[in-house]
Protein backbone atom coordinates (compact mmCIF):
# COMPACT_ATOMS: atom_id res chain seq x y z
CA UNK A 1 0.00 0.00 0.00
CA UNK A 2 2.88 2.35 0.71
CA UNK A 3 4.11 1.91 -2.86
CA UNK A 4 0.82 3.15 -4.26
CA UNK A 5 0.68 6.00 -1.77
CA UNK A 6 4.10 7.20 -2.90
CA UNK A 7 3.16 6.89 -6.55
CA UNK A 8 -0.09 8.72 -5.99
CA UNK A 9 1.64 11.48 -4.10
CA UNK A 10 3.58 12.28 -7.23
CA UNK A 11 0.37 12.59 -9.24
CA UNK A 12 -2.17 14.00 -6.82
CA UNK A 13 -2.34 15.42 -3.30
CA UNK A 14 -4.63 12.54 -2.32
CA UNK A 15 -2.64 9.55 -1.09
CA UNK A 16 -3.82 6.03 -0.50
CA UNK A 17 -4.59 6.74 3.15
CA UNK A 18 -6.58 9.95 2.83
CA UNK A 19 -8.75 9.38 5.90
CA UNK A 20 -8.37 11.41 9.07
CA UNK A 21 -5.61 9.61 10.99
CA UNK A 22 -6.87 7.50 13.84
CA UNK A 23 -4.66 5.89 16.48
CA UNK A 24 -4.44 2.17 15.83
CA UNK A 25 -5.43 1.20 19.36
CA UNK A 26 -8.60 3.24 19.05
CA UNK A 27 -9.48 1.21 15.97
CA UNK A 28 -8.84 -2.17 17.61
CA UNK A 29 -11.26 -1.93 20.51
CA UNK A 30 -13.04 -5.18 19.59
CA UNK A 31 -12.12 -8.41 17.87
CA UNK A 32 -12.89 -8.74 14.17
CA UNK A 33 -10.64 -11.64 13.20
CA UNK A 34 -12.65 -14.49 11.62
CA UNK A 35 -15.94 -12.68 12.19
CA UNK A 36 -18.55 -13.71 9.63
CA UNK A 37 -20.91 -11.30 7.90
CA UNK A 38 -23.86 -12.56 10.02
CA UNK A 39 -21.70 -12.09 13.14
CA UNK A 40 -20.90 -8.50 12.15
CA UNK A 41 -24.51 -7.82 11.16
CA UNK A 42 -25.66 -9.01 14.59
CA UNK A 43 -23.11 -6.75 16.29
CA UNK A 44 -24.33 -3.82 14.23
CA UNK A 45 -27.98 -4.62 14.93
CA UNK A 46 -27.41 -4.83 18.67
CA UNK A 47 -25.48 -1.57 18.78
CA UNK A 48 -22.36 -3.35 20.03
CA UNK A 49 -20.47 -1.69 17.21
CA UNK A 50 -21.08 0.87 14.48
CA UNK A 51 -20.09 0.62 10.83
CA UNK A 52 -17.69 3.50 11.40
CA UNK A 53 -16.00 1.48 14.13
CA UNK A 54 -15.88 -1.57 11.88
CA UNK A 55 -14.12 0.41 9.18
CA UNK A 56 -11.69 1.80 11.75
CA UNK A 57 -11.03 -1.68 13.06
CA UNK A 58 -10.31 -3.12 9.63
CA UNK A 59 -8.09 -0.16 8.79
CA UNK A 60 -6.17 -0.82 11.97
CA UNK A 61 -5.84 -4.48 11.09
CA UNK A 62 -4.60 -3.57 7.60
CA UNK A 63 -1.99 -1.30 9.19
CA UNK A 64 -0.96 -4.05 11.58
CA UNK A 65 -1.07 -7.16 9.37
CA UNK A 66 -0.58 -5.89 5.86
CA UNK A 67 1.76 -2.92 6.21
CA UNK A 68 3.71 -2.50 9.39
CA UNK A 69 4.39 -5.84 11.05
CA UNK A 70 6.87 -8.50 10.03
CA UNK A 71 4.05 -10.11 8.07
CA UNK A 72 3.84 -7.41 5.36
CA UNK A 73 1.32 -9.34 3.29
CA UNK A 74 1.16 -6.64 0.58
CA UNK A 75 -2.43 -7.74 -0.07
CA UNK A 76 -4.10 -4.31 0.05
CA UNK A 77 -3.01 -1.71 -2.49
CA UNK A 78 -5.09 1.16 -1.11
CA UNK A 79 -7.75 2.04 1.44
CA UNK A 80 -10.56 4.07 -0.13
CA UNK A 81 -10.78 7.69 0.94
CA UNK A 82 -14.33 8.29 2.02
CA UNK A 83 -14.86 4.84 3.55
CA UNK A 84 -15.35 6.31 7.01
CA UNK A 85 -17.77 8.95 5.73
CA UNK A 86 -19.69 6.23 3.89
CA UNK A 87 -19.85 4.21 7.11
CA UNK A 88 -21.21 7.22 9.01
CA UNK A 89 -23.93 7.65 6.38
CA UNK A 90 -24.93 4.01 6.69
CA UNK A 91 -24.92 4.28 10.47
CA UNK A 92 -27.31 7.21 10.16
CA UNK A 93 -29.56 5.18 7.87
CA UNK A 94 -29.57 2.33 10.38
CA UNK A 95 -30.44 4.72 13.20
CA UNK A 96 -33.34 6.04 11.07
CA UNK A 97 -34.63 2.49 10.56
CA UNK A 98 -33.48 2.13 6.94
CA UNK A 99 -31.62 -1.09 6.19
CA UNK A 100 -30.48 -1.96 2.68
CA UNK A 101 -29.98 -5.65 3.39
CA UNK A 102 -27.65 -8.11 5.15
CA UNK A 103 -24.55 -6.26 3.88
CA UNK A 104 -25.65 -2.91 5.39
CA UNK A 105 -22.52 -1.32 6.84
CA UNK A 106 -20.25 -4.29 6.06
CA UNK A 107 -16.71 -3.47 4.75
CA UNK A 108 -15.66 -5.26 1.55
CA UNK A 109 -12.36 -5.17 -0.37
CA UNK A 110 -12.35 -5.34 -4.19
CA UNK A 111 -9.61 -6.35 -6.59
CA UNK A 112 -7.72 -3.49 -8.22
CA UNK A 113 -8.90 -4.25 -11.71
CA UNK A 114 -12.44 -3.19 -10.70
CA UNK A 115 -13.34 0.49 -10.85
CA UNK A 116 -14.83 2.35 -7.89
CA UNK A 117 -15.72 6.01 -7.41
CA UNK A 118 -13.09 8.05 -5.63
CA UNK A 119 -9.57 9.34 -6.12
CA UNK A 120 -7.88 5.92 -6.13
CA UNK A 121 -6.84 4.67 -9.58
CA UNK A 122 -7.71 1.27 -11.00
CA UNK A 123 -4.30 -0.05 -11.98
CA UNK A 124 -4.41 -3.81 -12.65
CA UNK A 125 -1.14 -3.64 -10.72
CA UNK A 126 0.67 -1.67 -13.43
CA UNK A 127 2.24 1.76 -13.04
CA UNK A 128 1.05 2.42 -16.60
CA UNK A 129 -2.41 2.98 -15.08
CA UNK A 130 -1.54 5.10 -12.04
CA UNK A 131 -3.47 7.96 -13.64
CA UNK A 132 -6.53 5.77 -14.29
CA UNK A 133 -8.82 7.62 -11.88
CA UNK A 134 -12.17 7.20 -13.62
CA UNK A 135 -14.30 8.18 -10.61
CA UNK A 136 -16.99 5.73 -11.68
CA UNK A 137 -18.37 2.62 -10.05
CA UNK A 138 -18.35 -0.60 -11.98
CA UNK A 139 -21.96 -1.86 -11.96
CA UNK A 140 -20.95 -4.69 -9.64
CA UNK A 141 -19.60 -2.08 -7.19
CA UNK A 142 -22.75 -0.01 -7.53
CA UNK A 143 -24.73 -3.13 -6.63
CA UNK A 144 -22.58 -3.70 -3.56
CA UNK A 145 -23.12 -0.12 -2.45
CA UNK A 146 -26.88 -0.37 -3.10
CA UNK A 147 -26.90 -3.43 -0.85
CA UNK A 148 -25.22 -1.41 1.90
CA UNK A 149 -21.65 -2.68 1.58
CA UNK A 150 -18.77 -0.28 2.22
CA UNK A 151 -15.94 -0.40 -0.34
CA UNK A 152 -13.04 -0.44 2.08
CA UNK A 153 -10.26 -0.51 -0.50
CA UNK A 154 -8.49 -2.25 -3.37
CA UNK A 155 -6.54 -5.50 -3.22
CA UNK A 156 -3.25 -6.28 -4.91
CA UNK A 157 -3.18 -8.75 -7.79
CA UNK A 158 -0.96 -10.49 -10.25
CA UNK A 159 -0.14 -7.68 -12.66
CA UNK A 160 -2.54 -7.50 -15.61
CA UNK A 161 -4.38 -10.44 -14.04
CA UNK A 162 -1.45 -12.77 -14.81
CA UNK A 163 -1.74 -12.58 -18.59
CA UNK A 164 1.56 -10.82 -19.42
CA UNK A 165 3.95 -13.77 -19.47
CA UNK A 166 4.13 -17.54 -19.13
CA UNK A 167 7.06 -16.94 -16.75
CA UNK A 168 5.10 -14.68 -14.40
CA UNK A 169 5.19 -14.64 -10.61
CA UNK A 170 1.65 -14.90 -9.29
CA UNK A 171 0.80 -12.18 -6.81
CA UNK A 172 3.44 -9.71 -8.00
CA UNK A 173 2.65 -6.28 -9.34
CA UNK A 174 4.81 -3.23 -9.87
CA UNK A 175 2.28 -1.18 -7.91
CA UNK A 176 1.78 -3.43 -4.88
CA UNK A 177 4.80 -5.72 -4.71
CA UNK A 178 4.54 -9.45 -3.99
CA UNK A 179 1.54 -10.76 -2.05
CA UNK A 180 2.46 -13.23 0.70
CA UNK A 181 0.46 -16.21 1.84
CA UNK A 182 -0.76 -15.67 5.43
CA UNK A 183 -0.37 -19.37 6.27
CA UNK A 184 3.35 -19.32 5.39
CA UNK A 185 4.89 -16.03 4.34
CA UNK A 186 7.42 -17.62 1.99
CA UNK A 187 4.58 -19.19 0.00
CA UNK A 188 2.62 -17.86 -2.93
CA UNK A 189 -0.99 -16.67 -2.77
CA UNK A 190 -1.73 -17.70 -6.37
CA UNK A 191 -3.07 -15.46 -9.08
CA UNK A 192 -4.51 -13.35 -10.20
CA UNK A 193 -6.80 -12.49 -7.25
CA UNK A 194 -3.89 -13.05 -4.87
CA UNK A 195 -4.52 -9.95 -2.77
CA UNK A 196 -8.20 -10.77 -2.41
CA UNK A 197 -7.22 -14.26 -1.24
CA UNK A 198 -4.60 -13.20 1.30
CA UNK A 199 -6.63 -10.24 2.59
CA UNK A 200 -9.75 -12.36 3.00
CA UNK A 201 -7.84 -15.08 4.85
CA UNK A 202 -6.24 -12.48 7.14
CA UNK A 203 -9.61 -10.89 8.03
CA UNK A 204 -8.68 -7.53 6.53
CA UNK A 205 -12.33 -7.15 5.48
CA UNK A 206 -15.55 -9.05 5.98
CA UNK A 207 -15.14 -10.51 2.47
CA UNK A 208 -13.41 -9.73 -0.80
CA UNK A 209 -14.22 -9.72 -4.51
CA UNK A 210 -11.94 -11.29 -7.10
CA UNK A 211 -12.10 -11.89 -10.83
CA UNK A 212 -11.40 -14.99 -12.87
CA UNK A 213 -10.60 -15.81 -16.46
CA UNK A 214 -9.31 -19.31 -15.69
CA UNK A 215 -8.60 -20.16 -12.05
CA UNK A 216 -8.05 -16.67 -10.64
CA UNK A 217 -10.82 -16.93 -8.04
CA UNK A 218 -10.55 -20.66 -7.38
CA UNK A 219 -6.77 -20.98 -6.97
CA UNK A 220 -6.16 -18.06 -4.57
CA UNK A 221 -9.22 -19.08 -2.57
CA UNK A 222 -8.06 -22.69 -2.28
CA UNK A 223 -4.47 -21.78 -1.45
CA UNK A 224 -5.49 -19.17 1.14
CA UNK A 225 -8.09 -21.33 2.89
CA UNK A 226 -11.13 -19.45 1.57
CA UNK A 227 -14.40 -20.22 -0.11
CA UNK A 228 -14.26 -18.86 -3.64
CA UNK A 229 -17.14 -18.86 -6.09
CA UNK A 230 -16.86 -18.38 -9.84
CA UNK A 231 -20.39 -17.80 -11.11
CA UNK A 232 -21.97 -18.68 -14.40
CA UNK A 233 -20.66 -16.28 -17.04
CA UNK A 234 -23.23 -13.51 -17.33
CA UNK A 235 -24.51 -13.56 -13.75
CA UNK A 236 -22.24 -10.64 -12.75
CA UNK A 237 -21.46 -7.58 -14.88
CA UNK A 238 -17.95 -7.01 -16.26
CA UNK A 239 -18.44 -3.36 -17.25
CA UNK A 240 -15.60 -1.13 -15.96
CA UNK A 241 -13.51 -4.16 -15.02
CA UNK A 242 -10.11 -4.27 -16.74
CA UNK A 243 -10.56 -7.26 -19.09
CA UNK A 244 -8.77 -10.23 -20.52
CA UNK A 245 -11.56 -12.15 -22.25
CA UNK A 246 -15.24 -11.36 -22.67
CA UNK A 247 -15.78 -15.08 -23.30
CA UNK A 248 -14.44 -16.10 -19.88
CA UNK A 249 -14.04 -13.13 -17.50
CA UNK A 250 -16.25 -12.89 -14.44
CA UNK A 251 -16.11 -11.45 -10.94
CA UNK A 252 -17.07 -13.42 -7.86
CA UNK A 253 -16.95 -13.50 -4.06
CA UNK A 254 -14.08 -14.77 -1.92
CA UNK A 255 -14.91 -15.25 1.74
CA UNK A 256 -14.25 -17.27 4.87
CA UNK A 257 -17.52 -19.18 4.65
CA UNK A 258 -20.04 -20.29 2.05
CA UNK A 259 -22.72 -18.16 3.68
CA UNK A 260 -20.58 -15.04 3.41
CA UNK A 261 -19.79 -15.76 -0.23
CA UNK A 262 -23.50 -16.33 -0.94
CA UNK A 263 -24.46 -13.02 0.68
CA UNK A 264 -21.93 -11.14 -1.44
CA UNK A 265 -22.97 -12.94 -4.63
CA UNK A 266 -26.60 -12.00 -4.00
CA UNK A 267 -25.55 -8.36 -4.09
CA UNK A 268 -23.26 -8.76 -7.11
CA UNK A 269 -25.67 -10.59 -9.42
CA UNK A 270 -27.86 -8.80 -11.95
CA UNK A 271 -28.35 -7.64 -15.50
CA UNK A 272 -26.26 -4.78 -16.88
CA UNK A 273 -27.46 -3.29 -20.19
CA UNK A 274 -23.86 -2.45 -21.07
CA UNK A 275 -22.80 -6.11 -20.79
CA UNK A 276 -24.85 -8.27 -23.20
CA UNK A 277 -23.66 -11.45 -21.50
CA UNK A 278 -25.77 -10.54 -18.46
CA UNK A 279 -29.09 -10.40 -20.32
CA UNK A 280 -30.47 -13.38 -18.36
CA UNK A 281 -29.02 -12.42 -14.97
CA UNK A 282 -32.09 -10.72 -13.50
CA UNK A 283 -34.25 -13.71 -14.42
CA UNK A 284 -31.70 -16.20 -13.09
CA UNK A 285 -30.52 -14.53 -9.87
CA UNK A 286 -31.90 -15.42 -6.45
CA UNK A 287 -31.06 -15.09 -2.77
CA UNK A 288 -28.01 -17.33 -2.76
CA UNK A 289 -27.88 -17.45 1.03
CA UNK A 290 -31.42 -18.85 1.26
CA UNK A 291 -32.22 -22.49 1.92
CA UNK A 292 -28.66 -23.54 2.76
CA UNK A 293 -28.84 -26.87 4.59
CA UNK A 294 -26.33 -29.45 5.85
CA UNK A 295 -28.75 -32.08 4.53
CA UNK A 296 -28.74 -30.85 0.93
CA UNK A 297 -26.48 -33.62 -0.38
CA UNK A 298 -28.52 -36.54 0.94
CA UNK A 299 -29.08 -38.87 -1.99
CA UNK A 300 -27.34 -36.55 -4.46
CA UNK A 301 -25.11 -38.27 -7.00
CA UNK A 302 -21.67 -36.65 -7.36
CA UNK A 303 -19.05 -37.45 -9.98
CA UNK A 304 -15.55 -37.84 -8.57
CA UNK A 305 -12.85 -36.77 -11.04
CA UNK A 306 -10.32 -39.42 -10.06
CA UNK A 307 -8.24 -38.78 -13.18
CA UNK A 308 -7.75 -35.14 -12.13
CA UNK A 309 -6.26 -35.65 -8.66
CA UNK A 310 -2.70 -34.77 -9.60
CA UNK A 311 0.38 -36.53 -8.28
CA UNK A 312 0.68 -35.27 -4.68
CA UNK A 313 -0.02 -38.15 -2.29
CA UNK A 314 -0.86 -35.80 0.56
CA UNK A 315 -3.40 -33.96 -1.60
CA UNK A 316 -4.86 -37.40 -2.39
CA UNK A 317 -5.16 -38.08 1.33
CA UNK A 318 -6.94 -34.78 1.95
CA UNK A 319 -9.23 -35.45 -1.02
CA UNK A 320 -10.04 -38.96 0.20
CA UNK A 321 -10.94 -37.52 3.60
CA UNK A 322 -13.18 -34.96 1.88
CA UNK A 323 -14.92 -37.74 -0.04
CA UNK A 324 -15.66 -39.49 3.23
CA UNK A 325 -17.22 -36.25 4.49
CA UNK A 326 -19.38 -36.09 1.36
CA UNK A 327 -20.52 -39.66 1.93
CA UNK A 328 -21.24 -38.87 5.57
CA UNK A 329 -23.39 -35.97 4.34
CA UNK A 330 -25.42 -38.46 2.34
CA UNK A 331 -23.92 -38.02 -1.14
CA UNK A 332 -23.69 -40.94 -3.55
CA UNK A 333 -20.22 -40.90 -5.11
CA UNK A 334 -19.64 -42.03 -8.70
CA UNK A 335 -16.06 -42.54 -9.87
CA UNK A 336 -15.13 -40.89 -13.18
CA UNK A 337 -11.83 -42.12 -14.61
CA UNK A 338 -12.02 -40.72 -18.15
CA UNK A 339 -13.00 -37.05 -17.80
CA UNK A 340 -10.27 -35.97 -20.25
CA UNK A 341 -11.33 -38.28 -23.07
CA UNK A 342 -12.35 -36.38 -26.19
CA UNK A 343 -11.12 -33.02 -24.91
CA UNK A 344 -7.88 -32.95 -26.89
CA UNK A 345 -7.20 -29.47 -28.22
CA UNK A 346 -9.13 -27.61 -25.51
CA UNK A 347 -6.04 -25.90 -24.13
CA UNK A 348 -4.85 -24.72 -27.52
CA UNK A 349 -8.30 -23.41 -28.46
CA UNK A 350 -8.68 -21.57 -25.17
CA UNK A 351 -5.24 -19.99 -25.54
CA UNK A 352 -6.06 -18.70 -29.02
CA UNK A 353 -9.28 -17.14 -27.70
CA UNK A 354 -7.51 -15.46 -24.80
CA UNK A 355 -4.80 -13.97 -26.98
CA UNK A 356 -7.26 -12.53 -29.51
CA UNK A 357 -9.72 -11.23 -26.94
CA UNK A 358 -6.98 -9.75 -24.73
CA UNK A 359 -5.96 -7.38 -27.51
CA UNK A 360 -9.49 -6.49 -28.56
CA UNK A 361 -10.98 -6.17 -25.08
CA UNK A 362 -8.07 -4.33 -23.46
CA UNK A 363 -7.92 -1.86 -26.35
CA UNK A 364 -11.64 -1.21 -25.94
CA UNK A 365 -11.26 -0.67 -22.20
CA UNK A 366 -8.22 1.59 -22.42
CA UNK A 367 -10.07 3.81 -24.91
CA UNK A 368 -12.51 4.69 -22.09
CA UNK A 369 -9.88 5.75 -19.57
CA UNK A 370 -9.17 9.40 -18.68
CA UNK A 371 -6.95 11.45 -21.00
CA UNK A 372 -4.21 11.37 -18.35
CA UNK A 373 -3.71 7.68 -19.13
CA UNK A 374 -1.18 7.70 -21.95
CA UNK A 375 -1.26 3.92 -22.57
CA UNK A 376 -4.42 3.78 -24.71
CA UNK A 377 -3.83 0.44 -26.44
CA UNK A 378 -2.07 -2.85 -25.75
CA UNK A 379 0.68 -1.66 -28.07
CA UNK A 380 1.10 1.43 -25.89
CA UNK A 381 1.30 -0.75 -22.76
CA UNK A 382 4.02 -2.86 -24.37
CA UNK A 383 5.96 0.30 -25.21
CA UNK A 384 5.46 1.64 -21.68
CA UNK A 385 6.79 -1.57 -20.18
CA UNK A 386 9.82 -1.49 -22.45
CA UNK A 387 10.55 2.13 -21.54
CA UNK A 388 10.10 1.36 -17.85
CA UNK A 389 11.73 -2.04 -17.81
CA UNK A 390 13.39 -1.49 -14.44
CA UNK A 391 10.01 -1.51 -12.69
CA UNK A 392 7.75 -3.38 -15.10
CA UNK A 393 10.00 -6.07 -16.58
CA UNK A 394 12.34 -6.62 -13.66
CA UNK A 395 11.20 -10.19 -12.97
CA UNK A 396 9.58 -11.54 -16.14
CA UNK A 397 8.94 -10.63 -19.76
CA UNK A 398 5.83 -9.59 -21.69
CA UNK A 399 5.88 -12.34 -24.28
CA UNK A 400 2.13 -12.98 -24.04
CA UNK A 401 1.43 -9.28 -24.58
CA UNK A 402 3.63 -9.42 -27.66
CA UNK A 403 1.79 -12.50 -28.91
CA UNK A 404 -1.62 -10.93 -28.27
CA UNK A 405 -0.61 -7.78 -30.14
CA UNK A 406 0.19 -9.91 -33.20
CA UNK A 407 -3.35 -11.33 -33.39
CA UNK A 408 -5.64 -10.44 -36.29
CA UNK A 409 -8.80 -9.66 -34.35
CA UNK A 410 -12.32 -10.84 -33.55
CA UNK A 411 -13.19 -11.34 -37.23
CA UNK A 412 -10.35 -13.82 -37.77
CA UNK A 413 -11.81 -17.19 -38.85
CA UNK A 414 -9.17 -19.02 -36.79
CA UNK A 415 -10.35 -17.17 -33.68
CA UNK A 416 -14.01 -17.93 -34.39
CA UNK A 417 -13.19 -21.58 -34.90
CA UNK A 418 -11.18 -21.71 -31.68
CA UNK A 419 -13.98 -20.02 -29.72
CA UNK A 420 -16.60 -22.46 -30.96
CA UNK A 421 -14.29 -25.42 -30.32
CA UNK A 422 -13.35 -24.34 -26.79
CA UNK A 423 -16.97 -23.75 -25.77
CA UNK A 424 -18.07 -27.06 -27.27
CA UNK A 425 -15.30 -29.11 -25.66
CA UNK A 426 -15.63 -27.52 -22.22
CA UNK A 427 -19.43 -27.33 -22.20
CA UNK A 428 -21.49 -29.71 -24.33
CA UNK A 429 -18.75 -32.34 -24.72
CA UNK A 430 -17.14 -31.64 -21.36
CA UNK A 431 -19.13 -30.81 -18.24
CA UNK A 432 -22.56 -31.40 -19.77
CA UNK A 433 -21.58 -34.80 -21.13
CA UNK A 434 -19.94 -35.90 -17.87
CA UNK A 435 -22.99 -34.92 -15.84
CA UNK A 436 -25.38 -36.69 -18.21
CA UNK A 437 -23.32 -39.80 -18.94
CA UNK A 438 -22.68 -40.55 -15.28
CA UNK A 439 -26.09 -39.32 -14.10
CA UNK A 440 -24.58 -36.96 -11.54
CA UNK A 441 -25.53 -33.50 -10.32
CA UNK A 442 -22.02 -32.20 -9.62
CA UNK A 443 -18.36 -32.92 -10.33
CA UNK A 444 -15.72 -32.78 -7.59
CA UNK A 445 -11.93 -32.82 -7.43
CA UNK A 446 -9.06 -31.18 -5.53
CA UNK A 447 -9.02 -27.48 -6.43
CA UNK A 448 -5.26 -27.07 -6.40
CA UNK A 449 -2.05 -28.30 -4.85
CA UNK A 450 -0.85 -26.41 -1.75
CA UNK A 451 1.00 -23.11 -2.16
CA UNK A 452 4.46 -23.19 -3.69
CA UNK A 453 7.43 -21.09 -2.58
CA UNK A 454 7.34 -17.64 -4.18
CA UNK A 455 10.29 -17.24 -6.51
CA UNK A 456 10.79 -13.92 -8.28
CA UNK A 457 13.79 -15.28 -10.16
CA UNK A 458 12.34 -18.49 -11.61
CA UNK A 459 8.63 -17.69 -11.60
CA UNK A 460 5.72 -19.91 -10.65
CA UNK A 461 6.22 -23.64 -10.25
CA UNK A 462 2.96 -25.04 -8.96
CA UNK A 463 2.68 -28.80 -9.43
CA UNK A 464 -0.66 -30.40 -8.87
CA UNK A 465 -4.30 -30.68 -9.85
CA UNK A 466 -6.52 -27.91 -11.14
CA UNK A 467 -10.22 -28.15 -11.91
CA UNK A 468 -10.57 -24.62 -13.29
CA UNK A 469 -10.29 -24.98 -17.05
CA UNK A 470 -13.55 -26.68 -18.01
CA UNK A 471 -15.88 -24.45 -15.93
CA UNK A 472 -13.86 -21.36 -16.84
CA UNK A 473 -14.07 -21.98 -20.58
CA UNK A 474 -17.66 -23.23 -20.52
CA UNK A 475 -18.68 -20.36 -18.24
CA UNK A 476 -20.23 -22.70 -15.65
CA UNK A 477 -20.35 -22.27 -11.84
CA UNK A 478 -17.46 -23.53 -9.73
CA UNK A 479 -16.93 -23.29 -5.97
CA UNK A 480 -13.93 -24.20 -3.86
CA UNK A 481 -14.40 -24.95 -0.16
CA UNK A 482 -11.58 -25.67 2.33
CA UNK A 483 -11.14 -29.45 2.59
CA UNK A 484 -7.94 -29.84 4.62
CA UNK A 485 -4.25 -29.11 4.88
CA UNK A 486 -1.00 -30.41 3.47
CA UNK A 487 1.84 -29.67 5.89
CA UNK A 488 -0.32 -26.91 7.33
CA UNK A 489 -1.05 -25.33 3.94
CA UNK A 490 -4.72 -25.16 2.84
CA UNK A 491 -6.19 -27.14 -0.02
CA UNK A 492 -9.76 -26.87 -1.30
CA UNK A 493 -12.45 -29.09 -2.75
CA UNK A 494 -13.88 -28.02 -6.11
CA UNK A 495 -17.56 -28.52 -6.83
CA UNK A 496 -18.68 -27.86 -10.43
CA UNK A 497 -22.20 -27.72 -11.81
CA UNK A 498 -24.03 -27.01 -15.04
CA UNK A 499 -24.83 -23.61 -16.50
CA UNK A 500 -26.99 -21.41 -14.23
CA UNK A 501 -26.80 -23.99 -11.43
CA UNK A 502 -25.13 -21.41 -9.21
CA UNK A 503 -27.47 -21.79 -6.25
CA UNK A 504 -27.26 -25.57 -6.38
CA UNK A 505 -23.46 -25.46 -6.40
CA UNK A 506 -23.48 -23.08 -3.43
CA UNK A 507 -25.89 -25.36 -1.56
CA UNK A 508 -23.60 -28.30 -2.22
CA UNK A 509 -20.62 -26.28 -1.03
CA UNK A 510 -22.45 -25.34 2.15
CA UNK A 511 -23.39 -28.95 2.93
CA UNK A 512 -19.78 -30.04 2.46
CA UNK A 513 -18.52 -27.13 4.56
CA UNK A 514 -20.83 -28.09 7.42
CA UNK A 515 -19.72 -31.71 7.22
CA UNK A 516 -16.00 -30.91 7.06
CA UNK A 517 -15.53 -27.75 9.18
CA UNK A 518 -12.02 -27.71 7.72
CA UNK A 519 -11.08 -24.02 7.78
CA UNK A 520 -8.47 -22.90 10.32
CA UNK A 521 -7.33 -19.28 10.57
CA UNK A 522 -3.82 -18.49 9.26
CA UNK A 523 -0.87 -18.29 11.64
CA UNK A 524 1.56 -16.13 9.58
CA UNK A 525 4.43 -18.60 9.91
CA UNK A 526 7.64 -17.29 8.32
CA UNK A 527 8.10 -20.52 6.34
CA UNK A 528 6.08 -23.60 5.56
CA UNK A 529 8.29 -25.73 7.82
CA UNK A 530 7.25 -23.52 10.73
CA UNK A 531 3.50 -23.95 10.19
CA UNK A 532 1.56 -25.65 12.96
CA UNK A 533 -0.28 -28.26 10.92
CA UNK A 534 -3.88 -28.45 12.18
CA UNK A 535 -4.32 -32.07 11.08
CA UNK A 536 -0.80 -33.41 11.41
CA UNK A 537 1.79 -34.22 8.80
Amino acid sequence: MRMLALALAALTPIAAHAETPTPRMARMVFEIEEKSIPDLAAMLASGEVTSEELVQAYMGRIDLIDDESSHRLNSVIAVMPGAIEEARMLDAERKAGKLRGPLHGIPILIKDNIEAKGPIPTTAGSTALLANVTDRDAPLVARLRAAGAIILGKTNLSQWANIRSNDSVSGWSSVGGLVKNPYALDRNSCGSSSGSGAAGAASLAAATVGTETDGSIICPSSINGLVGFKPTLGLVSRTHVIPISHSQDTAGPMARSVTDAALVLTALAGTDPADPATAEADARKTDYAANLSPDYLKGVRIGVLTDRKGGNARVHAAFDAALEKLKAAGAVLVEIKDSRTGLEGLGEAEFKVLMVELKADLNAYLATTPPQVTARTLKDVIAFNTANAATELAWFDQSLFDLAESQKGLDDPEYKEALAKSKRLAGAEGIDKLLKTHDVRFLVGPSNAPAWVSDLVNGDHSIGPSQSQMPAVAGYPHITVPMGYVAGLPVGLSIIGGQWQDHAVIKAGYAFEQASKARVAPGYAPRADAVADPIGR
